[in-house]
């Protein structure tokens, strides 16, 4: 948009705030809302004698719209399904993650408080609060995307805003394939594991698919089990007509209230569940999730931060030290072999590309070592020439130690193929 339609925008918003209340408005059914923001802006225009094209007209009332009702110049890349993430670096500056790689739009917001104004506008939909005393926030959006709030003092060049987008069309392990993320033996590895009731954690860095794969794994749950989902902010999308989402709580004003991930964890024990899922385990709860791991909670899942499966281990142990469990290092040790079963690790690669670079089992304990065994290796082979990677996925030919599981649930012949080594 234009200077000139830009002064022309804020004088008509200014006129539309002093004739109308926007926030008795906003209680309207949004197609609604537009249909009389249209009117008002149409009657502005004509009072003000103001000279317009009917392409214009209609562009200003729909940032007009967007501004009262939606996310304002965000909207367009809301609609948008190729794009990962937008990043909100002050007024000025919007950068979105597109094919794994990130770009500047040519996207500014009128000033820093039209950007904190839709911040707020955010997270209170979900019941929190950004201001200079509660500078920091997680939320969402209606659709599940996740949300990120850091405001001023801390954010210095005005608030900065992190969208992670979610996808319209939930993806599966076909899509997956699809994308060659991993092999269709790979992924047919993955179902089992997903059907076994196996105690999973999905590791990988940031941006490495972790929710995504945590998702597809969900599908295999059996319809008739009762789910509990553990996040900070909502954003797993489970398939299954038994779940019981919770969502922590930051401290109010006065500094009480909060709910913490523990707290959730702790409670879903007395819950009946049959699964638990913690979206991201990055605390004391590591603890809690264990211990139902280890309590008949068979199937339990959840996301780490870690760049390979023995990183994963070390992060798990590191998390119940600093929970302040004065436990002897190989008691944790024995309770992190006894509870995870597989780690399943998601990685970006350096072309954008996401991968899953390897299904590693569990063994047991050897001394005072956690032992693993890798059953599926994304191995790099080279790169063409444009920059993308080759490689493929090796199964290691190793008999999975959940071979008896997979007999159990009538699953030995699958398992047995999906063993094959097949290169993809």
């Amino acid at each position: 948009m234009d200077s000139r339609l830009q002064e022309i925008k804020i004088g008509i918003f200014n006129d539309l705030i002093d004739s109308v209340d926007l926030t008795e408005l906003s209680k309207l059914d949004p197609s609604a809302v537009r249909e009389e923001i249209s009117d008002i802006v149409s009657e502005i225009i004509s009072m003000r004698n103001l000279v317009m094209s009917a392409n214009e007209q209609q562009l200003v009332i729909s940032d007009i719209c967007n501004d009262v009702l939606g996310l304002g110049p965000l909207e367009p890349l809301l609609a948008r399904d190729d794009i990962a993430d937008i990043m909100v670096n002050g007024a000025e500056k919007v950068y979105i993650e597109c094919g794994g790689k990130i770009e500047l739009t040519d996207i500014k917001f009128r000033d820093n408080a039209q950007l904190m104004n839709i911040c707020q506008r955010i997270v209170s939909a979900v019941g929190r609060r950004v201001d200079e005393s509660s500078p920091i926030c997680d939320a969402r959006l209606m659709d599940g995307s996740r949300v990120n709030v850091i405001a001023p003092p801390l954010s210095i060049d005005g608030p900065a805003l992190t969208i992670r987008k979610f996808k319209k069309d939930k993806l599966t392990l076909d899509h997956l394939v699809r994308f060659n993320s991993i092999t269709p033996k790979g992924a047919e590895l993955l179902k089992i594991i997903g059907r076994c009731r196996i105690n999973v954690i999905v590791s990988g860095g940031t941006g490495s698919g972790k929710t995504t794969l945590l998702n597809c794994l969900t599908l295999f749950i059996d319809q008739g089990e009762r789910v509990i989902t553990c996040e900070d902010a909502a954003e797993l999308q489970l398939q299954q007509p038994h779940v019981v989402r919770l969502e922590t709580r930051p401290p109010n004003l006065e500094g009480v209230g909060q709910v913490t991930m523990r707290d959730l964890v702790k409670n879903c024990l007395r819950m009946r569940p049959e699964r638990i899922i913690v979206g991201e385990v990055r605390g004391s709860e590591a603890f809690d999730l264990l211990q139902a791991m280890n309590t008949g909670h068979d199937g339990s899942m959840g996301t780490i931060h870690a760049n390979n499966p023995r990183e994963a281990i070390s992060r798990v142990e590191n998390m119940i030290a600093m929970g302040g469990f004065s436990l002897p290092a190989k008691t944790v040790r024995e309770q992190i072999a006894g509870a995870v079963q597989v780690i399943v690790q998601a990685a970006r690669l350096r072309d954008g590309s996401r991968k899953i670079t390897h299904v590693t089992e569990v063994v047991g304990m050897e001394g005072e070592v956690i032992t693993l065994q890798d059953l599926l290796v994304y191995e790099i082979l080279g790169e063409d020439e444009r920059g993308k990677i080759i490689g493929r996925h090796r199964p290691t030919g190793l008999r999975p130690k959940f071979w008896d599981r997979a007999r159990y649930f009538g699953l030995e012949k699958e398992l047995a193929e999906a063993m094959e080594d097949v290169v993809a």
